[in-house]
């Protein structure tokens, strides 16, 4: 990108929750966090200063599928900063002492997520949905299994995962890559080990709409409702994003529209899907108090009917397709969302499309598409429900209101 004088550095390692078995769940996480305890060559504190000085930003995140280390430096401190962090990657200490204080780190994490219920309800929905499989784990792991972890079990979880065949190095910016190549190929690659990583599990079998609740003292009930959505490496997803935006991912949208601007029953209201290797999800989120949970959801409910019935009209697929169009183009003005697009798509096995192509893809969508899709995802039989708040009665009978199964 030759308008700007940074870089956007990224390595991917295809490890996250759902490669995790149920005895490992959290390791992903704390694992990522114990790469900044130390290297072979750095301590913790001299990767702080290190990047500090360079007024670069270092951080890193642990999903699903994936876990990234990424920065945003300056092109003259590139080399400096890859050979950090590639140390991190490869050579992380991983000592007991160190293990010791960020496991207390991440029980803290861990104990504010449980007191965020507006987090909390979207792991509660993933549960509901794909029950029993990893899929349907958060990502930020059992408090048990943090607590209990070792520094050989850590060891051994890195050097399963931590290989050449499970990271991609992605950068975007004021990057050369045949210099990037040179830093990759100079940095010990013949000494890193040639591990096969565990796969993650196919993705669950069927499908059965189901409730969970969580109470909690909370000023709102927040929920969500949800289904298995699709893969995401089908070519329905280009549909599946303009439909979103029709939905609720938008300040224009039905959901948001309907129960926000016309009947103020909620602050908060919007869709959302997630894509992943043979399955996905699609869900809404509502917060609202108690007084009027029944009447959001009935609204909700008839949105969700009319929209599983009727489909969008062509001015809301225009307006939305222009909007997918949009966003992605300014996105991809970033070079971080820039790394991001080619270091996911390249672990995924997906291919790297220019704007060009992912603009003939979105313009490609019709009307049937997005009804087609929504009269698939959306029926209201299909649907999980997860809620986190006061009373389950009051989530349960609110549910029938919306032509959910209580």
């Amino acid at each position: 990108m030759d308008s700007v004088r940074s870089v956007a550095l990224g390595f991917w390692i295809g490890t996250g929750s759902v490669t995790e078995d149920e005895p490992e769940a959290g390791l992903s996480h704390l694992l990522e966090h114990m790469l900044f305890r130390g290297t072979e060559r750095y301590e913790s504190l001299q990767i702080d200063q290190l990047f500090d000085a360079m007024g670069a930003e270092l951080n890193a995140g642990t999903g699903k599928e994936t876990t990234s280390v990424y920065a945003r430096v300056l092109d003259v401190h590139l080399p400096e900063a890859f050979d950090v962090m590639h140390e991190m990657v490869w050579k992380p200490r991983l000592a007991g002492e160190d293990l010791e204080n960020e496991r207390q780190i991440v029980l803290e994490e861990i104990a504010m997520y449980e007191d965020d219920p507006q987090d909390k309800v979207f792991d509660v929905l993933g549960e509901a949905i794909f029950a029993g499989h990893p899929l349907g784990r958060a990502v930020i792991g059992r408090a048990d299994v943090v607590a209990g972890s070792r520094s050989d079990v850590l060891r051994s979880f890195h050097a399963q995962r931590y290989g050449p065949r499970n990271v991609v190095l992605a950068a975007a910016g004021s990057v050369d890559h045949d210099g990037l190549v040179e830093l990759a190929m100079a940095a010990d690659a013949g000494a890193l080990p040639d591990v096969v990583a565990p796969l993650a599990p196919p993705p669950p079998d069927g499908h059965e709409a189901r409730v969970r609740f969580i109470r909690k003292d909370t000023e709102q009930y927040h929920v969500c409702l949800g289904a298995p959505g699709i893969a995401r490496d089908d070519d329905r997803r280009w549909a599946l994003r303009v439909l979103d935006n029709v939905l609720g991912g938008t300040s224009s949208s039905r959901l948001f529209q309907e129960v926000r601007e016309r009947r103020g029953l909620a602050y908060s209201v919007y869709s959302f899907s997630a894509l992943h290797a043979g399955t996905g999800q699609v869900g809404l989120y509502l917060g609202t108090r108690p007084d009027n949970v029944g009447e959001a959801l009935r609204v909700v409910g008839s949105e969700l009917e009319r929209f599983v019935e009727n489909g969008v009209t062509e001015e809301e697929l225009a307006r939305s397709k222009e909007n997918v169009k949009g966003r992605t183009v300014l996105g991809l003005e970033s070079t971080a969302a820039r790394m991001n697009r080619l270091g996911s798509s390249v672990l995924a096995g997906l291919p790297v499309l220019s704007v060009d192509e992912i603009i003939e893809r979105v313009d490609a969508v019709t009307v049937d598409d997005v009804r087609g899709l929504a009269a698939e995802l959306f029926p209201a039989e299909r649907l999980s429900a997860a809620g986190v708040g006061a009373d389950e009665d009051v989530f349960r009978s609110s549910l029938s209101l919306a032509g959910v199964a209580s």
